[in-house]
């Protein structure tokens, strides 16, 4: 911060303290002779151009409100604007320290999310092979009832009339069909 010289803050105290009464002029003359050393604070702390400048505007909002607040006799016009922008900054800095871990950690699940998806697809497919395999294997008519029991989702009674023969030999043939599939899967397990 330059240097300012005693009639320097008197004069900024007297703009505040007309401001505090509404005076639009004697802000717009504040603001002049004070945004470069807000912002330098800003600046200081956030290390971000952008951000710096949005915390200044917001400093200089927080001035016009809380001029009422001012009191000559505690402090410069000027410290007063500066506490209040450290202040500002070094809240900034926290909420966008703290906005950017939520968005990392956010990320970092999705991320794992979407790799588990992966794997729970690829072990899905790899499955689903090995039974279409073992169907496969099981063989002709015991296959056929199978597919149309657990894949068409027919029940003995559709199944039996699909494929024309007794409601008995259906369920059998579902039967035998499953016990030959639990077979060929428990051997591919060992």
């Amino acid at each position: 911060m330059s240097t300012l010289t005693p009639d320097d803050h008197a004069r900024l105290n007297r703009l505040l303290t007309a401001s505090a009464a509404g005076d639009k002029r004697a802000f717009s003359q504040f603001y002049d002779a004070l945004a470069p050393t807000i912002y330098s604070v800003c600046l200081h702390v956030l290390r971000n151009q952008a951000l710096a400048e949005e915390v200044a505007q917001d400093v200089f909002v927080e001035v016009w409100t809380k001029a009422v607040h001012f009191d000559p006799e505690k402090g410069t016009a000027r410290s007063w604007a500066g506490r209040i922008a450290h202040g500002r900054a070094v809240d900034k800095l926290r909420s966008h320290v703290a906005s950017v871990e939520r968005d990392d950690r956010e990320a970092a699940l999705a991320d794992a999310a979407f790799h588990l998806d992966i794997e729970d697809e690829a072990l899905s497919n790899v499955e689903s092979q090995r039974l279409r395999a073992a169907v496969d294997e099981i063989g002709e008519p015991h296959r056929t009832a199978v597919m149309l029991a657990f894949f068409a989702g027919l029940t003995r009674a559709e199944l039996a009339e699909s494929t024309n023969v007794p409601i008995g030999t259906a369920k059998t043939r579902v039967r035998d069909g499953v016990q030959k599939l639990k077979l060929i899967l428990g051997k591919e397990g060992k």
